[in-house]
């Protein structure tokens, strides 16, 4: 019992001066950490003090004590704040970098868009270009044209034809008669011959041609009569030149049939044939000759006009190809137009 009231008696603390062993504690902690280097501060230490009996003395007051400790470490708390804000400061740079890429990538786009305009504009002027070298090779053509056709004038071979149909479609009706007269003249130089329609022919009374006059075996068919007007018209034509074909109100009526049976029968117009049309060289002459002139055109009125006899039966092919190869001279000799204009106002 001596014993533990002897310990006890060791470990038994001072009463009442609890503040006086924090601030002991206090005191070495403050020596730790000058040892240790590390900077602290502590604002506010609070002690309260009590009376020798232990109880709360309310006479007395809380007193604030300030502590600063300051390590020797180069720099306070303050100073290491800014460089954490200078640290956020260079971390927020790449942000304005990746802006920056950005804005990079539109400036990529503009360009790009500016070399499709820069394509554009290079095709514009090519384009332009190339219109322009067509308008030059068709001027220059112009320029040319009328020693080009002097010269197509002096090899071509000028035939007037005309046909007899059984009525005005191209379509159902057909040729039954055809005519063809070299201006040159000479041996053979007359071309006529009739064509079986192998089918009725109504209009007997306009140019006096039946049904039995021409669906007969021993009237050549359309097919079997193309080989030889083409040989025909190849043995009038002069070597390397070209043929013109005349006819009155041809653009309309004649050519249009021709070229129909020509289809019809499976064969093509040949590359070197020409066709012209009196009727609007007719029109040119009654309007020179003022309007005392009757207007008629028709290849009968012109006939008349120039007092050409009619040599043969009134609408027949034969005695038609007569009469336009006298008119064709008279209506050339009014404009003053040479061969070679012929074959400018010529068609295909």
């Amino acid at each position: 019992m001596k014993a533990i009231a002897m310990c006890f008696s060791l470990l038994q603390f001072p009463r009442c001066r609890i503040h006086s062993l924090a601030n002991s504690c206090f005191e070495n902690f403050h020596k730790l950490g000058k040892s240790s280097g590390v900077s602290s501060s502590y604002r506010v230490l609070c002690s309260n003090n009590y009376d020798p009996q232990g109880g709360h003395n309310s006479s007395r007051k809380w007193t604030r004590r300030t502590i600063n400790t300051n390590a020797n470490t180069g720099g306070n708390i303050s100073d290491k704040l800014i460089s954490n804000k200078s640290i956020i400061g260079h971390e927020i740079v790449p942000q304005a970098s990746t802006d920056l890429s950005s804005y990079k990538l539109e400036t990529s786009k503009v360009q790009q868009r500016s070399k499709k305009i820069v394509v554009q504009n290079k095709i514009v002027s090519e384009s332009t270009t190339t219109t322009k070298l067509d308008e030059c090779k068709v001027e220059t053509t112009e320029i040319e044209s009328e020693q080009y056709y002097d010269e197509l004038a002096k090899l071509a071979t000028i035939i007037c034809f005309d046909i007899e149909t059984t009525g005005f479609s191209r379509d159902r009706d057909r040729i039954i008669e055809l005519a063809c007269q070299d201006l040159r003249g000479g041996d053979n130089s007359t071309f006529q011959t009739l064509v079986n329609p192998e089918q009725y022919v109504p209009n007997e009374k306009i140019h006096g041609i039946s049904s039995r006059m021409v669906n007969r075996y021993d009237v050549p068919r359309m097919k079997e009569l193309i080989p030889i007007l083409v040989q025909y018209v190849r043995s009038r034509q002069m070597p390397g030149g070209v043929v013109v074909l005349v006819s009155h109100n041809g653009r309309t009526f004649d050519v249009p049939f021709l070229k129909n049976e020509f289809s019809r029968c499976s064969f093509q117009i040949p590359q070197d044939w020409l066709f012209a049309d009196t009727l609007p060289l007719a029109r040119s002459v009654m309007k020179s000759k003022g309007p005392k002139v009757a207007t008629k055109i028709s290849l009968q009125a012109l006939r008349e006009f120039y007092g050409i006899p009619l040599i043969g039966p009134a609408h027949r092919a034969l005695s038609d190809v007569h009469s336009l190869a006298l008119v064709l001279q008279r209506l050339t000799y009014d404009l003053k137009m040479p061969i070679s204009g012929l074959i400018k106002a010529s068609f295909k």
